[in-house]
C-alpha cells in the first residue's frame, strides 16, 4: 500500500477539523493556503509542529481505528480526534485551523463564507459613507530624522494617552514640542479589519498595531529560568507602537478612578508580600483633569449609577452610546439580583463631536482602528492639535535609547535612534523638558537605559524604585448562551455594567467592574466559545456550534484592582539586546494571592448575573490578564514609576517629576500607585494634563 503524500493527510485531517457541510471545508476554504503563508513569512517555525500534529493524528489513527486517517469514514476520523482532544497540540492546531476559517480575511476583498454561516456582518447596519476620514495629521508636522531641530523646549517621549495629553497642552502654551513615536502611523485601512492580527485575540501572530518585525523581544523570568519573548506572545505584555498608542485600537472604556482607588492601604490595610500604597494625590486632585479630558478627547456616558464614584464638576459631553448589543437582558437580571448598572462610559461619540463622526456601529471595534474615527484617541484628537499649532513637531520610527545628562547630572536632552530606508540612524536633541510617556515597561526600561556617573544605576534609580510595582489588569469573567438571540452584533457591544463590586467586598482587597463584552469577531466568537469548553475545537459539533450559538452567547468580564508586589518589576536583560543594541527589558514577578481571590470573587458575580439575565448555561470564563507564572502586563500596565512623597519609595514627586530633576517628568501610566478595578485610560489623560499644567504654570486648572 503507497503511503498518502504528506500534503493529502495535511488536507484531510484540516478537513476533518472543519469538514464540509452544506458551507465549505477548512481547505475549500483557503486555509491550507493560510498555514503556508505561516510556514513561508509569519512562522516559519510553526512548519515542522504542523507537520508533527498531522503525524500524531495518523499515529492515533493506525492506533483506535487500525488504518491511516484518510482510509477512515468521517464518524471514524471524529472518533479519533476525540481520541486526541485533550492533546495540547492538536488542541493548538484545531484552534488554529478554525481560525483562520473564520477570520482570515486580510488578503480578499471577499467575506469568508464562514461569516454567512453564521449571520455576520463586519460593516454598520446602514452600511459605510461612501468617503472615510483620512488619518487626522497635519503634514507639516510630521518630520524625518533630517528635519530634527538642534532643540526643542520640550521632547515627548511616546504619543499614547498620556504622551499626546501632554504634548498637546506644551504645544498649546507657546512651546517647541518634539513627539518621539516608535512606531508608524498606518492608514487606517492597515488597522480596521484583520482579525488574526489584532491585539485583542492570541493568535501567534504580530498584531499591525505594532511593534512589527524583528528585534524587539524582552525576557522573561519564569521559576529562576529566563525565556526570550517575541511581540506576539502574550507574556510580552504587548502595547500598541504606533502613533496614539493604544488609544488607536483600544476598546475605550472611560472610566473614573474613585476616590477609594487613591488611598487603598488606608482602606485596606497592606496584605502581607504586597506593595499596596495610597496615591499621593487624592481624587479631588484629579478631578477637575478628569473633567477636562472627557470634554477634550470626548466621552459619552451617564454621570450617575456606580455608588462608589467621586463628584463630578462637569457632566460628560455626550449621552451614553446607544444601547445596542444585550443590555435589557442584563439590566433585567440586574434588577432580579438588587443590583445597580450604568451606561458604560465610552471614548467613543454617540454624536458628532469636535469634527469627529459619531458612532455608526459597526461590528469591528475593539483591537481595531476606526473607520469614521469616531472612538477618540491620542492619534485623532490631542497630536493634531499639537502639531496644528505649527509648534508641534512628531518623528515615527525613531527610539529614545537614553536621556542625556551633562557631567553635572543634569538632564539636558534626549538621544535617538531609528530607521529609514537609508538605514539606521542616530541622533541627539536638547531639550528644556523632557517627558516621559512611553507606557509603563519601556519608560521604565528608559530611565534604566540612561545611566550616567550621578545615578549608575538608572536615572531616578538611586534608591532601586524605578521598574518596581509593574502591574496592569487580571480579568474576571463569565459565559453565558441564551435560548434566543439576544446579541444584535452591532457595535461596541459593550453596553452596561455594574459598579457594586470595585469595593465594600468581605475579605477583598478592592473588587472590580463587570460589564458585557465587546462584539466579537467570528473568531474571538470561536475562541470563547471554545475556550468556556460549550463545544470542541473540531468537527461537526464545532461548527453546528457556531451556528447555534454565535447570536445566543455573551460574556461579562471585567478588570479587578491588583496589589502588586516590589518584586513585580522591569530590569534590564544583562545578555539580550534589541535590534539597536540596547539591553531589553527583563520582566519578573507574580500575581499577588489577594488577586487571584478578587478574581475568583469577580468571576462568580459574572456568572450570577448571566444566570439571572436567563442564560441556559453559563461557563467561568476569565479572559486573563496575568497569572501565578508571571508578572501582570499588557495594555493596562502601570506602576513601574510610582509618584510619592518619599524619594525612598517612588521615584517621582506628586507632580509627575523624577525625583533630583528639575526638567524630567514621566506622564503615563508608569505614575498609577494603584490601577483601579476598572481600564485605567481616562485617569493616565487626567495624569497626563495635570503634569503637562504644572509644567506650562497652571494653563488649564491654575
Amino acid at each position: 500500500m503507497t503511503s498518502p503524500s504528506t500534503a493529502d493527510l495535511l488536507t484531510t485531517v484540516v478537513d476533518a477539523v472543519v469538514p464540509a457541510d452544506d458551507y465549505p471545508s477548512a481547505s475549500e476554504s483557503g486555509v491550507l493556503d493560510f498555514l503556508q503563508r505561516l510556514r513561508e513569512h509569519e512562522r516559519p517555525e510553526w512548519g515542522r509542529r504542523i507537520n508533527a500534529v498531522v503525524a500524531s493524528v495518523d499515529a492515533a489513527s493506525w492506533r483506535i481505528a487500525g488504518n491511516g486517517f484518510i482510509g477512515l469514514d468521517q464518524q471514524r476520523q471524529q472518533e479519533v480526534l476525540d481520541g486526541l482532544a485533550d492533546d495540547a497540540e492538536f488542541g493548538w492546531f484545531a484552534q488554529l485551523i478554525n481560525l483562520a476559517y473564520y477570520g482570515d480575511n486580510a488578503r480578499s476583498a471577499t467575506p469568508p463564507r464562514s461569516w454567512e454561516m453564521i449571520d455576520w456582518r463586519p460593516g454598520p447596519p446602514g452600511g459605510w459613507p461612501t468617503k472615510l476620514p483620512p488619518v487626522p495629521f497635519h503634514t507639516d508636522g510630521l518630520i524625518g530624522p533630517e528635519q530634527l531641530q538642534s532643540r526643542y523646549d520640550a521632547v515627548v517621549i511616546g504619543s499614547g494617552a498620556g504622551g499626546g495629553a501632554a504634548a498637546q497642552v506644551l504645544a498649546e502654551s507657546g512651546r517647541t514640542v518634539l513627539i518621539i513615536e516608535a512606531g508608524d502611523g498606518p492608514e487606517t485601512s492597515k488597522l480596521d479589519h484583520d482579525h488574526l492580527r489584532n491585539p485583542r485575540i492570541n493568535t501567534g501572530l504580530t498584531p499591525w498595531s505594532g511593534p512589527l518585525g524583528a528585534g524587539h523581544p524582552r525576557t522573561l523570568e519564569l521559576g529562576g529560568d529566563r525565556v526570550a519573548v517575541g511581540q506576539s506572545d502574550p507574556r510580552w505584555g504587548n502595547n500598541a507602537f504606533t502613533v496614539g498608542g493604544g488609544t488607536r485600537v483600544y476598546g475605550a472604556q472611560a472610566w473614573r478612578f474613585a476616590p477609594k482607588d487613591f488611598r487603598m492601604a488606608s482602606e485596606y490595610g497592606v496584605p502581607d508580600g504586597s506593595a499596596l500604597a495610597d496615591w499621593p494625590i487624592g481624587y479631588d486632585d484629579l478631578e477637575p483633569y478628569y473633567s477636562e479630558a472627557e470634554w477634550r478627547f470626548g466621552v459619552s456616558g451617564l454621570g450617575s449609577g456606580d455608588p462608589w464614584s467621586g463628584t463630578r464638576t462637569r457632566d460628560y459631553p455626550m449621552p451614553p452610546v446607544s444601547g445596542i448589543g444585550n443590555p435589557a437582558a442584563l439590566a433585567a437580571g440586574a434588577q432580579r439580583l438588587g443590583w445597580g448598572t450604568l451606561p458604560v462610559p465610552l471614548l467613543v461619540n454617540s454624536s458628532e463631536h469636535r469634527g469627529r463622526s459619531a458612532c455608526l456601529h459597526c461590528a469591528q471595534c475593539v483591537g481595531f482602528a476606526c473607520p469614521v474615527e469616531a472612538k477618540g484617541g491620542s492619534h485623532n484628537t490631542a497630536i493634531p492639535a499639537a502639531l496644528a499649532t505649527g509648534r508641534g513637531f512628531l518623528i515615527t520610527n525613531a527610539t529614545a535609547e537614553r536621556v542625556i545628562t551633562d557631567n553635572t547630572g543634569t538632564v539636558t536632552g534626549v538621544a535617538l535612534v531609528g530607521d529609514d530606508r537609508s538605514g539606521q540612524w542616530r541622533r541627539q536633541v536638547t531639550a528644556g523638558e523632557v517627558i516621559i510617556a512611553a507606557g509603563a515597561t519601556e519608560t521604565a526600561r528608559l530611565l534604566l537605559l540612561s545611566a550616567h556617573d550621578h545615578e549608575p544605576n538608572g536615572i531616578g534609580n538611586n534608591t532601586d524604585q524605578v521598574g518596581r510595582h509593574l502591574q496592569a489588569h487580571l480579568y474576571a469573567g463569565a459565559l453565558g448562551v441564551f435560548e434566543d438571540e439576544i446579541f444584535t452584533l452591532e457595535g461596541p457591544g459593550v453596553s452596561i455594567a455594574t459598579c457594586d463590586f470595585r469595593h465594600g467586598n468581605a475579605d477583598l482587597v478592592g473588587g472590580g467592574m463587570l460589564a458585557n463584552e465587546f462584539v466579537p469577531t467570528p473568531s474571538s466568537t470561536f475562541d470563547y466559545l471554545v475556550s468556556a469548553g460549550v463545544f470542541p475545537p473540531y468537527g461537526p459539533r464545532a461548527k453546528d456550534g457556531m451556528r447555534q450559538w454565535t447570536r445566543r452567547m455573551t460574556r461579562v468580564v471585567g478588570p479587578i484592582q491588583e496589589v502588586t508586589s516590589a518584586e513585580s518589576r522591569v530590569r534590564l536583560d544583562p545578555d539580550v539586546r534589541d535590534r539597536y543594541g540596547n539591553p531589553v527589558a527583563a520582566l519578573s514577578g507574580a500575581l499577588h494571592p489577594s488577586d487571584l481571590r478578587a478574581r475568583d470573587f469577580m468571576t462568580e458575580r459574572a456568572a450570577e448575573w448571566l444566570t439571572a439575565a436567563g442564560a441556559s448555561q453559563v461557563f467561568a470564563a476569565p479572559p486573563g490578564g496575568g497569572g501565578p507564572n508571571g508578572p501582570s502586563t499588557g495594555q493596562h500596565q502601570a506602576g513601574t514609576c510610582r509618584m510619592g512623597t518619599d524619594p525612598k519609595s517612588s521615584v517621582t514627586d506628586p507632580d509627575g517629576r523624577v525625583w533630583g530633576h528639575d526638567n524630567l517628568w514621566v506622564a503615563d501610566g508608569s505614575l498609577n500607585v494603584t490601577n483601579g478595578g476598572v481600564n485605567p485610560v481616562l485617569t493616565i489623560f487626567a495624569g497626563a494634563l495635570r503634569v503637562a499644567d504644572r509644567i506650562a504654570g497652571g494653563v488649564l486648572n491654575g
